[in-house]
């Protein structure tokens, strides 16, 4: 996949298929309207992702400017899905302030030579968000390029969204998101070191820092699924701020995980939440804490027997 990020222009050597959008968390939603655009491939055109690099600041309960995956997570997924190019424009006047007629003559028309674009229902773009569907027929007529509007998946009687999703991680309810994103939600990064309380527990634990622009489910421990070079391995992990061993500033995300041995300090993992257990406790002691693990790790191998 070619992917071209922190530039506003860009070329297309051949006629392309776009959706545009946030497409934040990659959800059903999401994979329903980039399916049409990889169904163009039949027709000599290249699958286009136009998204930007940071999304616009948002206020989700209280939750201020996080994202269901980060940047990098999106370019992975698209990139299995069979996305050719993924365009990630800066969120800068000069974009944001384009009137909607302008946009499509001089971006998709002139630079992208567009011939398809699939977008949702509501799907808006142009400066105050002046241009919808409707607008983007007509402009479509005009400049000589196809649009079908493709209806919303459903949930539950709503229609997915990222903010149906980040509402369901926000309260913790893993299989409720994981439904609406048609994968699990994951967290993806480099195995850091940490205070190696786990190794001195006796069971060690992989340590991972997200992005604070990272949505990241309750504090507490869950039942996940870790994906490494070498293969993968379910587990617990916990997220937040290790409140038994004094604590810490940056909510980190750690996994001890079943039936392995070896050091991946500096390999890059996913790890994929599955349940959740219980929320993050202080303890009294090291002993009290080494326990409840134990504890964590009988709950966890008893869902994966009942779930296989």
């Amino acid at each position: 996949m070619n992917y071209v990020t922190g530039v506003t222009t860009f070329h297309m050597d051949r006629p392309s298929a776009v959706s545009l959008g946030k497409f934040d968390g990659l959800h059903r939603g999401h994979r329903k309207l980039i399916g049409h655009v990889l169904a163009q491939k039949q027709k000599g055109l290249i699958p286009v992702i136009f998204t930007f690099e940071k999304n616009p600041t948002r206020m989700i309960q209280g939750l201020s400017g996080q994202n269901i995956m980060t940047n990098e997570e999106r370019r992975l997924l698209l990139e299995q899905m069979g996305v050719e190019e993924l365009l990630e424009c800066p969120f800068v006047p000069e974009i944001s302030h384009m009137e909607p007629e302008i946009f499509v003559r001089e971006v998709l028309v002139g630079q992208l030579h567009t011939a398809f674009v699939a977008v949702g229902a509501d799907f808006r773009f142009g400066y105050g968000r002046k241009g919808d569907s409707e607008l983007l027929k007509v402009l479509g007529e005009q400049y000589g390029f196809s649009v079908e509007v493709v209806e919303k998946e459903k949930s539950h009687g709503r229609d997915i969204s990222s903010t149906y999703v980040r509402e369901a991680l926000y309260e913790g309810n893993i299989p409720l998101a994981n439904a609406l994103l048609g994968y699990r939600y994951f967290v993806r990064g480099e195995v850091l070191h940490g205070r190696q309380i786990g190794r001195t527990l006796g069971l060690p634990t992989t340590n991972l820092l997200p992005s604070v622009q990272k949505l990241l489910p309750p504090n507490g421990v869950y039942l996940t699924r870790t994906f490494l070079e070498e293969g993968d391995y379910y587990g617990i992990t916990n997220i937040g701020y290790k409140p038994t061993v004094g604590g810490e500033t940056h909510k980190g995300v750690e996994t001890f995980l079943f039936d392995y041995q070896g050091d991946l300090y500096g390999q890059t993992i996913q790890v994929e939440f599955i349940e959740f257990e219980r929320p993050e406790q202080k303890f009294n002691s090291l002993e009290e804490l080494k326990a409840r693990i134990l504890s964590d790790v009988y709950w966890g191998k008893s869902k994966i027997c009942v779930k296989s």
